[in-house]
């Protein structure tokens, strides 16, 4: 029987709405405290160099937030700058998860090139180990380099699903969907847990699923901050974990 998989919710979104102005709401803790309550397993953020969303002081006041709920995971990403590994190191995730972001971009939207970035990721896994946390790369589906990965000492990858979702439905989906499976299970043939996200969706979550026993955890952020504007954020967070449990939605 497959596995039970984890729903971590990207909190990006909800920040970047409370920056369009300076009034302080939504909050970002009254979100994650709601979020808790409603049975995720996970919180996730990715604070970039220029905070347009996620900022420094909510990665801290986040962190004190979950002291008091150990069952649930604190996943940061980022790209392992000197200041974002200080941060990390600072407050102890349960799971970092690198992605090799310039600054300017406005989303990840690749996987890291391993055999370019080997002196680079295993300084840093290495360190990150060292203060105590997960350490997950973001990757492409690559069965082939999944090795590379662990041998890394890496514990972890996240699965890039922006090419998935974009073929989702189409005539290439069933050949993107094998890729997907064929890279998971190489990685789990390894060693390494097996997390996905990017653009995971109630519609595109379930096949996802199905393909893939060996998931851990998938990370939502911008389809569940959308679908929340119908839904609220419980009725989101109770549809995705239909979609995880494998619940098709119903039409409205």
């Amino acid at each position: 029987m497959p596995q039970t998989v984890n729903l971590s919710i990207n909190l990006n979104k909800i920040a970047l709405l409370r920056n369009q102005r300076d009034v302080g709401y939504p909050s970002v803790i009254e979100a994650a405290e709601t979020l808790i309550a409603a049975g995720v397993q996970g919180l996730t953020v990715h604070p970039r160099p220029d905070e347009r969303h996620i900022r420094k002081s909510d990665v801290v006041e986040l962190a004190a937030l979950l002291e008091a709920h150990p069952g649930i995971e604190f996943n940061i990403e980022g790209y392992p700058s000197e200041d974002f590994l200080e941060l990390v190191c600072r407050v102890r995730p349960d799971q970092v998860t690198l992605v090799p972001d310039a600054p300017e971009q406005s989303t990840s939207d690749h996987g890291w090139p391993v055999a370019e970035q080997r002196d680079l990721l295993t300084t840093v896994v290495a360190r990150l180990h060292e203060a105590g946390p997960r350490v997950s790369l973001f990757m492409d589906p690559e069965p082939e380099t999944m090795a590379e990965v662990r041998a890394l000492g890496a514990d972890r990858i996240e699965l890039y699903t922006g090419p998935y979702a974009v073929a989702f439905g189409g005539p290439d989906s069933a050949e993107t969907l094998q890729r997907y499976a064929l890279a998971g299970r190489a990685a789990a043939g390894c060693g390494l847990g097996v997390n996905a996200g990017h653009d995971l969706t109630l519609e595109n979550l379930p096949p996802f699923l199905a393909a893939h026993p060996d998931l851990q955890e998938v990370s939502i952020g911008h389809a569940f901050t959308a679908d929340a504007l119908w839904l609220g954020l419980e009725g989101a967070v109770h549809a995705y974990l239909g979609a995880l449990a494998g619940r098709r939605r119903k039409s409205a």
